[in-house]
Formats: structure tokens, C-alpha cells, sequence
């Protein structure tokens, strides 16, 4: 090919930009906590310049006043640890049985046959409901709450964890096969590691139900924990205690999608 045809860059030897990054997502840390400063800045400045009642929504100031004598009083310990034992312990607990009952669906035809008709039916029950009945079975204290959590991290996962197994690349099934791989290791070393960014998913997804759930059962015969907090605050019309218990359960979602995202990045360094 003649010089004349090669492009300028070519020509003045200046390195070609990489073009393949396959809208691989641009580290951009700082975007998000600006965007939370200057919502809480515009949020500030409206209430002190009276433009926002306080009776409607307190000044985060206010809140953040509620949420130290809340701190030194000693009971945030106590509401948070309640809170995140029966988060952990629900999440974890639903998540595994998901993720057993999820692959099974993936890999054998009679469990998919026998559980996939089940899921379908039970998943759209709204789990709040449900909880009058795990009273029932389970007494007001600390079971009940466990259960609901439970019951409601279950289904999504197994839904996220089928479907994930389901999308993997059956080409590089029938290469494994080709090549004279095991069951054991085709699961293994293609099912499994194909199905994980769905799982990773699913579990975004679990954990907030989980929390919306937390909330609903700590407002129903619990002492501690942040929603029995929120249902207190709500009945006694402190908007600003009630804006510091929103507060924790949205700092308690940004560091359980950290930790996930965290989680994610080494997972799934082989698609990088």
C-alpha cells in the first residue's frame, strides 16, 4: 500500500488508540460522592431557608443531631447489631438453600420438571403477607423474623441462579464434552464460573428484598432493630429520629453493595 494512504496518525508515528475495551465502565469514584454532598448541601440550604417545613422533612442537620443521642444513649449498637444479625443470618441462610435448589433446576431435568411449576406459583406472593403466618409457626421472637427474610432471599436467588446456568454458552459445554471432560468438572470449571456474574446479580437483589423485609418484621413485636427504631419515631412524629433511621438502612445498603461489588471484582477477573 502506497504511503499516501496511510493514515496521518500513521504517518507521524502517534500510537493508535485502543479501540476494544467492550464498553468496559470508566473508574469514576469521586461522581458519587459528589452527587450525595450536593443533594444533602441543596437539602440543608432549603430547610434552613425555609423552603422546607421541618415538619415535613428536618434538615439533615437535625438528623444527624437525632442520630448522635442516638449514639450516645447507647442504643445504636443495639438496634444495628439486632438488625444485622437477623439480616446476616436470613440472607445467608436463603441464599444458600437458593443457590443449591437454583442449580439443581439448571442441571436436572426432574428437578426442573418438579420445582421450576412451584417457584412460579409462590414467587409473586408478596412475603410481608406471609409473615402473620410465620408468627404462627414460629412465635414472635427472633424466628420469625429469620424465616420471613429467609422466604424472601430464597426465590429470587433460585430464579437468578437457574437462569444464569441456563444462559451459559453451550459451545463451550460440547468443548468440554469434545475434549473428554467429567460431569463433575464441565459443572465445575464452565457451569458454575458461567452462571457467577447471574449470581452475583441475583444476590443484589436478594440482599434488597432481605432489607425491605428486615424493616417490615422489626416493626411487628421487636425491641431492637432499625425498624422497630423507624416504627417508634413514626409514632411519635420525630421526623428528625425517623430521617436517622432511613439514614442507617440506606449506609447499610451502600456498604452491602460494596462488599458485593468488591466480591465481583474478584470473582469475575477472568472477564477482564
Amino acid at each position: 500500500m502506497p504511503d499516501k494512504d496511510w493514515p496521518v496518525e500513521r504517518k507521524k508515528g502517534k500510537p493508535v488508540a485502543f479501540r476494544g475495551g467492550g464498553f468496559a465502565p470508566k473508574p469514576l469514584g469521586i461522581i458519587g460522592p459528589l452527587v450525595f454532598i450536593a443533594l444533602i448541601t441543596i437539602w440543608e440550604w432549603g430547610s434552613q431557608a425555609g423552603w422546607i417545613s421541618p415538619l415535613v422533612l428536618p434538615a439533615p442537620s437535625e438528623a444527624f443531631t437525632a442520630f448522635k443521642e442516638l449514639a450516645v444513649s447507647g442504643n445504636l449498637g443495639k438496634h444495628v447489631g439486632a438488625s444485622l444479625l437477623r439480616l446476616v443470618v436470613g440472607w445467608t441462610c436463603g441464599t444458600v438453600l437458593g443457590l443449591i435448589v437454583g442449580v439443581s433446576i439448571g442441571l436436572f431435568s426432574l428437578a426442573r420438571a418438579g420445582l421450576v411449576p412451584l417457584v412460579s406459583a409462590i414467587f409473586p406472593i408478596p412475603k410481608i403477607a406471609l409473615l402473620p403466618l410465620f408468627i404462627i409457626w414460629f412465635g414472635i421472637g427472633e424466628g420469625s423474623k429469620i424465616a420471613t427474610i429467609l422466604f424472601g432471599t430464597f426465590f429470587p436467588t433460585v430464579i437468578a441462579v437457574y437462569g444464569g446456568v441456563d444462559n451459559v454458552d453451550r459451545t463451550l459445554i460440547r468443548m468440554g464434552q469434545s475434549f473428554g471432560l467429567s460431569w463433575t468438572s464441565i459443572v465445575r470449571k464452565i457451569i458454575l464460573p458461567g452462571a457467577l456474574p447471574a449470581m452475583l446479580s441475583g444476590s443484589r437483589i436478594s440482599i434488597s428484598i432481605a432489607i425491605v423485609l428486615l424493616v417490615a418484621a422489626e416493626m411487628i413485636g421487636a425491641e431492637y432493630g432499625i425498624g422497630a427504631y423507624i416504627l417508634l419515631a413514626g409514632s411519635l412524629m420525630a421526623t428528625d429520629q425517623l430521617i436517622a433511621g432511613v439514614a442507617m438502612l440506606s449506609i447499610l445498603g451502600l456498604i452491602i453493595a460494596w462488599l458485593i461489588e468488591r466480591a465481583e471484582r474478584y470473582l469475575l477477573k477472568w472477564r477482564t
